[in-house]
Order: structure tokens, then C-alpha cells, then sequence
């Protein structure tokens, strides 16, 4: 009897846990049901790249608008269409967008990593937008493009690249060339005007594809990316811009100023600067070829030519240390130790392999040259810049 009994509870509780198991796989299994329901779904996130874009609540001819959309704006993406996504804004507004008028959240990280890397980059000169700039991922007008600055805003001068202005037949900008310098230009120009051994064996050279200068610029939001030189300008005073003498400025640095009690400055200091000019042509392998010192005449209230350092190839940046105590301000820059050039292939920054640093002290209006480099400094002449009479050039200088 007892035996039976044993049996028949063993019996009983293995029923008892089959039903325990199966009604825990039950509920399991209709919690996870319900907890997907509110499960909230991953949703990509997109850039406004365009200037400003509406949202319509469907894509059709006719439509409704449902939002306005600025530049840098993130959007959330609902759904994707053939070439229109379905977004959400942060204000919960709903509608249809072109997808080429945003970024993926990858390009965005991009331009945010760049802006992390320079954000400590010394700054070479200053720049003025002449009209609407957008800001490129890599110097090149197919390069990828976000922010947009607007028009006369102020922007700090990082590093110049060069570029081929030509994008190549598959859409994309063509991989950037190394300049060569100008005492390798001006050779290949001389022994371009020998006559050749044998004519009919000569072969034509393929013209070289035109150069354009873009520079790595950031605004005063921290915005980082790539500008085409020609939309902007360097800040020069207008006081001195008049003395470029159909050059180009690349920089100008106040180095200390002047008392003058006849100034309408409203202090009287007039500050007296050093600065950096090239020839108006892209492509070049150096970033200036002259360096002019402009200083203030109290007694004909007027700026001066003090120094000019011209041609050299130089190389930015300029550092300027102003006066203290006793010490007079000094100036320095860089220039090439060598005709050696190397260029980044992702950027086309270009640079020499060694650099030397030429620094000068100002005594007064009088530049003097000072520091451990005391050696000659290289007169570099751009095959361009020469005199086209030189008989003319001669009298000129007698």
C-alpha cells in the first residue's frame, strides 16, 4: 500500500512540474510578444546639407507642407523611398525629403572628427567669405559637402592644399599632384625651348592639368572643412591692401604699434605690420614669395615700406612676437632647405622634406636679421615673374 502510494505522488508531482514548465514557456513567450510592441524600433539619423528644404506630408505632385528644414539640422529616418526618405524633426514634425539634400550620420562624423583633430591648429592667417561657402570633407569640388558659412563671415586659415580643377571621368576629384618647385619649373622651361634631336621621334606632351588652391579653414563655432581660395579673401587692412601692387596677400600680422596724436584711431596706436604676398596664380609650391614690412610715418601720417624680401619661397606659418621690456618685436617664417617636396595624397598638402626658420628683429623702422640661421636665403624666380624685356629691366635698374 505504502508502495502504491509512492508511485502514484511521484506520478502526481511530475505532472505538477510539466505544467509549471509549460505555463513558464507560456508566459515567457507572451511577455516577450508584448514587450516587442513596446520595444521602441533603432531609427538612422540624417543632416540637413541643403540650405533649407521643406518637408511635404507625401510625395506627389500636389502635396502638403509640414515643415521648414535648415542647414545642419538632424532628422530621424522613418522610411525610405526611391529618392525621398520620411523623417521626423525634433519637434515631431513628419514629412518627405529628397535624399540628396542630407548627410548620413557617417559623412556627419566625419566632418566632426576633422573639426576634433584641428581644433588646436595654429592659425596662418585669416580669411573673408565673398559670398555663401560650403565647407568640403577633403579639398575637391565633388568632395562631400555640409556646412554652409555665410557670406562675409570670418574664417581662421589652417593649411593650403592643391588640387587638379579637373574632376575625373568616374565623378570623383582626381588624386592631387605634388608642384614642383620653382627652381625645377623654371629648368623644365629652359630645356623645353631646346630643339629636340629628332623631331619626328618627338613625341607631344600632355598639358598639365590646371591647379586650384583650396584651404582647411574653421569658423567661430569650431566648424572645420575644405574652401576653394578664390570665394574668400584674406583680411587685410585697407589700409595697406592698396600696396599689393597686383599681388595677392596671404597674411598680415601686426607686429606693434605707434603713437600718433593726429590719428583718428580712437586710442592714436596705429599698428604697423608684417606681411606675406604670392603671385596670383594657383598651383604654386610655395604658399608666399615676398615678405613686406609696413610701418608708420608720424611726421607724414602715412604707412611706409620698411622691408621687402623678395623672391623667396616661403612657407606659412609667420609667427610674430611682439615687444616686451627692452626687447624689440620680432617676426620669423619658414622657407625650403632643399628642393625636396612632398605631398599628402588624401589632401594634397604640400611641403618641403626640411625646413629653415628666417627670423628678424625690428630696431626702430630697420628690419635686422637675428637667430641661429644666419646663412643666405635662396632668391627662387617663378619662370612667370621674369622681366618679358630684359634690356628694359637693365635700365630700369641703373
Amino acid at each position: 500500500m505504502h508502495t502504491l502510494f509512492s508511485i502514484r505522488f511521484a506520478s502526481s508531482a511530475r505532472r505538477f512540474k510539466a505544467a509549471v514548465l509549460a505555463l513558464t514557456i507560456v508566459c515567457v513567450f507572451v511577455l516577450a510578444s508584448g514587450c516587442s510592441r513596446f520595444r521602441q524600433e533603432h531609427h538612422d539619423t540624417v543632416y540637413v546639407s541643403a540650405r533649407q528644404m521643406v518637408l511635404h506630408d507625401r510625395v506627389a505632385a500636389v502635396s502638403n507642407r509640414v515643415a521648414e528644414v535648415t542647414n545642419g539640422q538632424p532628422l530621424e529616418v522613418l522610411e525610405h523611398g526611391r529618392r525621398f526618405i520620411r523623417v521626423k524633426t525634433q519637434k515631431n514634425e513628419i514629412g518627405w525629403i529628397e535624399e540628396r539634400a542630407v548627410i548620413d550620420a557617417k559623412v556627419y562624423q566625419a566632418f566632426e572628427e576633422m573639426g576634433e583633430q584641428h581644433k588646436d591648429d595654429p592659425v596662418v592667417a585669416t580669411g573673408v567669405l565673398r559670398d555663401d561657402v560650403y565647407l568640403h570633407l577633403t579639398p575637391g569640388r565633388e568632395a562631400e559637402r555640409f556646412y554652409l558659412l555665410s557670406a562675409n563671415a570670418k574664417v581662421q586659415l589652417l593649411q593650403r592644399a592643391t588640387v587638379p580643377k579637373v574632376a575625373s571621368s568616374n565623378g570623383q576629384t582626381a588624386r592631387p599632384l605634388t608642384p614642383k618647385p620653382a627652381s625645377a619649373a623654371l629648368k623644365s622651361t629652359v630645356h623645353s625651348s631646346a630643339p629636340a634631336a629628332d623631331s619626328a621621334l618627338s613625341l607631344p606632351q600632355p598639358e598639365p592639368p590646371a591647379l586650384e588652391d583650396w584651404w582647411l579653414v574653421r569658423d567661430n563655432q569650431g566648424h572645420t572643412g575644405w574652401l576653394l581660395s578664390g570665394r574668400m579673401d584674406v583680411d587685410v587692412p585697407d589700409e595697406i591692401g592698396t600696396f599689393a601692387e597686383g599681388q595677392r596677400y596671404v597674411g598680415a600680422y601686426i607686429f606693434n604699434k605707434v603713437l600718433d596724436p593726429d590719428s583718428s584711431l580712437p586710442d592714436h596706436l596705429v599698428p604697423q605690420y608684417v606681411t606675406v604676398l604670392s603671385p596670383p596664380k594657383a598651383g604654386l609650391p610655395f604658399d608666399f614669395d615676398q615678405v613686406r614690412v609696413y610701418t608708420w610715418s608720424v611726421r607724414h601720417h602715412r604707412y611706409e615700406t620698411a622691408f621687402r624680401l623678395h623672391p623667396i619661397e616661403g612657407y606659412l606659418p609667420v609667427r610674430v612676437v611682439p615687444a616686451e621690456g627692452a626687447k624689440a618685436p620680432t617676426f620669423s617664417f619658414q622657407i625650403a632647405n632643399g628642393p625636396n617636396l612632398s605631398a599628402d595624397t588624401l589632401t594634397g598638402i604640400t611641403r618641403p622634406s626640411a625646413l629653415r626658420t628666417v627670423s628678424y628683429e625690428m630696431d626702430d623702422t630697420r628690419a635686422k636679421r637675428i637667430g641661429p640661421d644666419l646663412a643666405p636665403i635662396p632668391v627662387s624666380h617663378q619662370p612667370d615673374s621674369q622681366p618679358r624685356n630684359a634690356k628694359s629691366a637693365k635700365k630700369k635698374g641703373r
